[in-house]
């Protein structure tokens, strides 16, 4: 029997580089009491709980023994989910598919500044034979990736600088956002290589936070609130990390995953039946390597689209209308939920001064990073 999932509630903490006041555990709870807060609940009502974290970011092992006292989960199923967070959302969303469970809560979060060498720990998931060897910054990858997609869809650099331009002006209007600035796709193209051709301005930096969402059965969700926001449709995919198998210039793992998410909503003309999307940015030509693979544009389309204006907080579809990651922050495997809470207070009419008008179906994707082919897309609705 299929049962209808709604998002209840929504804990949000602002986004900072730095967090040396605050550990995870009491991020977690300051977004634990917003979201049962929000959704008129307490901990004691939820039946499951998923945490989104991987050992490696954390220092630790087993991390889903380090979550239950700040969520109020002792005693409660709790498990983690070592994958993106929409990947992770759909873990609880299948568990209330069940019958078994009413309210599930899942949780992520972000400690990236207590990382002294991040780019060590990224290039544990490269290729242990063949490509770790070589001893390069995995973010070389993403230049490789950006090369290809440009020269495949004869597109410059300035077009890519764009989204930058967008996404932090966007961040200006977003209180949670940790680094909005009235930047110029100039100033961009000023800045230094990365990894030719990606420049330093074009990778998200890094933030720290916490979210907490609340899912119910639509029957305990309409008893909950009068504006429930309805998991229309969801998809995932988890798709090789091996270099030599990978699709340069191109983003399959999230058009699979949209398919699905797609399939399921019953979307079938996704710029016409959808208002307003979050997407991943982590860096900047993904974006609009994203927003084709999602059929927002036909291949190589994206970047004009982009320059029309097609794009911006008042276009025709407005796209990271909170800063994306770009703007607010690059929180690892969290940056998939944010994307999700952005989604869901869009929906609701509560995104404050980046509200996007009469919003009532949005889409949030996310990708796990590089060198990796995971991520997922939700079709949310306010209907």
């Amino acid at each position: 029997m299929h049962h209808r999932v709604a998002i209840v509630g929504v804990g949000y903490t602002p986004l900072h580089s730095v967090s040396p006041d605050l550990s995870f555990r009491e991020m977690i709870f300051e977004a634990a009491v917003q979201a049962y807060e929000d959704a008129g609940i307490h901990p004691k009502d939820v039946d499951t709980f998923v945490s989104i974290a991987e050992d490696y970011l954390e220092g630790t092992a087993i991390f889903d023994e380090y979550v239950p006292d700040q969520l109020g989960a002792v005693l409660k199923p709790v498990h983690t989910i070592t994958a993106d967070g929409i990947t992770g959302l759909a873990a609880a969303y299948l568990q209330l598919q069940t019958g078994h469970f009413k309210i599930a809560v899942i949780e992520g979060h972000s400690k990236a500044s207590n990382l002294l060498h991040p780019s060590h720990i990224e290039a544990l998931a490269l290729d242990p034979i063949f490509v770790r060897p070589l001893g390069f910054n995995p973010k070389f990858i993403a230049g490789l990736d950006m090369h290809a997609y440009l020269s495949d869809n004869d597109l410059d650099e300035a077009q890519v600088a764009m989204v930058v331009e967008k996404n932090r002006n966007n961040a200006i209007r977003n209180p949670r956002a940790a680094y909005p600035s009235t930047l110029d796709f100039s100033e961009v193209l000023e800045s230094p290589y990365l990894a030719e051709p990606l420049k330093e301005l074009e990778v998200a930096q890094t933030a720290d936070g916490a979210i907490v969402l609340v899912l119910a059965t639509e029957d305990v969700a309409r008893t909950l609130r009068d504006d429930p926001v309805f998991i229309q449709g969801i998809g995932w995919i988890e798709d090789t990390p091996n270099l030599d198998r990978w699709p340069w210039g191109q983003a399959h793992y999230a058009e699979i995953a949209a398919l699905m998410a797609y399939d399921m909503a019953g979307i079938k003309s996704p710029l016409d039946e959808i208002d307003v999307a979050e997407v991943d940015d982590t860096f900047a030509y993904k974006e609009l390597q994203h927003l084709e693979a999602l059929r927002f544009a036909e291949p190589g389309e994206a970047a004009r689209l982009l320059e029309e204006g097609f794009f911006d907080l008042d276009g025709i579809l407005p796209v990271n209308p909170s800063g994306g990651n770009l703007g607010c922050g690059y929180t690892y495997d969290m940056s998939g939920l944010r994307a999700v809470a952005e989604i869901v207070l869009q929906l609701r009419g509560e995104a404050g001064e980046h509200q996007v008008p009469n919003a009532e179906v949005g889409l949030a994707q996310s990708w796990r990073g590089i060198p990796t082919a995971m991520g997922g897309v939700v079709i949310l609705s306010n209907a």
